[in-house]
């Protein structure tokens, strides 16, 4: 096979490669393009002439609709950005910690610990035993610390990434920082933890998002409604502008009850309520992304 043919089967290839990658990018970007170009389009050009990816009637009453009551959404921000960055760093400090000493050969009980820790994410205690231990003895609920301290261990999981990724650290850098009289907790902070950026990134990234998304925990045990999350809370608001708005279709209760239906939350609210829950992690995704495939990488492969 000569030169000039080698060339340009290569050349063929990277274009299909171009293109297979392009296709993949667009059916991951234009949805999301979609859902915000939904929610910034008013009720009678989404239900008359569909989806598009730009605003046939450009309107923010859906925004309106959403942050009507503006003190609860604020507030609803404010647990969910509380929880789950207060949640994420120390449950991915502890997950750290205890992947640490597992990590190293001079640690005699590595290997039952690892078992124990392993056979964890084989089986879960359900719902209600949850519940009685953390609602009724513990006593959690109707409390922000709900959202930490039940998950602050960080999971089976990541402790068993944390470790192998520990594992692939030079074992030379630890016999010269306990040459030079460092503690295993100076060594972990001052040697690890640096070295250990990727894998810190990216567990953090998805235990962030896990947390970010959760609504079932104020489904629970939150009845306070000053703790409810911000999923949960749009999913409240959603139910009950559906309820409100089945109301005033019905003709059996049309008559006895007055209601507005034009005031009342449209299709495009749907897809306001989408960005307005996802937005924080669009923002946040490209900071972690240099970092995301790199520390899963290294840390599923060494060891």
């Amino acid at each position: 096979m000569n030169t000039k043919t080698k060339i340009s089967r290569n050349r063929a290839f990277n274009i299909f490669l171009y293109i297979f990658f392009f296709l993949m990018c667009a059916c991951f970007v234009l949805p999301l393009i979609v859902v915000i170009s939904a929610s910034f389009t008013s009720e009678q050009a989404l239900t008359s002439g569909g989806f598009s990816l730009l605003p046939r009637d450009f309107t923010l009453d859906a925004y309106k609709s959403a942050f009507s009551s503006g003190t609860r959404v604020l507030r609803a921000y404010g647990v969910t950005i509380f929880q789950a960055v207060v949640g994420t760093v120390l449950s991915s400090l502890v997950a750290a910690l205890a992947a640490y000493p597992l990590s190293r050969s001079n640690f005699r009980y590595r290997r039952p610990i690892t078992v124990f820790i392993f056979f964890t994410m084989l089986f879960g205690a359900g719902m209600i035993p949850n519940y009685i231990i953390f609602a009724k003895y513990y006593k959690l609920a109707d409390s922000i610390w709900i959202y930490i301290l039940p998950g602050i261990t960080g999971g089976a999981w990541n402790t068993m990434v944390f470790r192998t990724f520990f594992k692939g650290l030079p074992e030379t850098l630890f016999e010269a920082a306990y040459l030079d009289g460092a503690s295993e907790l100076r060594i972990f902070f001052s040697v690890v933890l640096p070295l250990s950026t990727p894998v810190f990134a990216s567990l953090g990234f998805m235990a962030l998002v896990a947390r970010w998304n959760d609504y079932t925990t104020s489904m629970i045990y939150i009845r306070n409604e000053s703790l409810y999350t911000l999923q949960y809370l749009l999913q409240r608001m959603m139910d009950q502008a559906e309820f409100m708005k089945n109301l005033a279709n019905n003709p059996m209760m049309s008559g006895s009850v007055s209601l507005d239906t034009s005031m009342l939350p449209s299709e495009s609210l749907k897809f306001a309520m989408c960005v307005i829950a996802a937005g924080p992690m669009l923002v946040v995704f490209p900071f972690f992304q240099k970092y995301f495939a790199q520390g899963l990488t290294i840390g599923a492969v060494k060891g």
